[in-house]
């Protein structure tokens, strides 16, 4: 007969092991934009693409650095 604590340590493992893969399945559900998400700025398929479409496809803007806080 298994003993209490070792029903509840594996009880416990595996508890950990279910949730972390319930965590990653949520994420990787929608980890990669869709194809109209990824060219959406391109525009409609057959039209002239809008200006600068191009920059906007190849990749994101670059961030800017948060502004320091002068000194007191």
């Amino acid at each position: 007969m298994a003993s209490n604590t070792m029903a509840t340590w594996h009880k416990r493992t595996r508890t950990h092991k279910n949730t972390g893969r319930k965590r990653k399945n949520k994420e990787s559900r929608h980890s990669t934009p869709s194809a109209t998400e990824l060219f959406a700025a391109l525009g409609e398929p057959g039209k002239p693409a809008p200006a600068g479409a191009k920059r906007a496809a190849a990749k994101p803007a670059p961030k800017k650095a948060p502004a320091k806080k002068p000194a007191a």
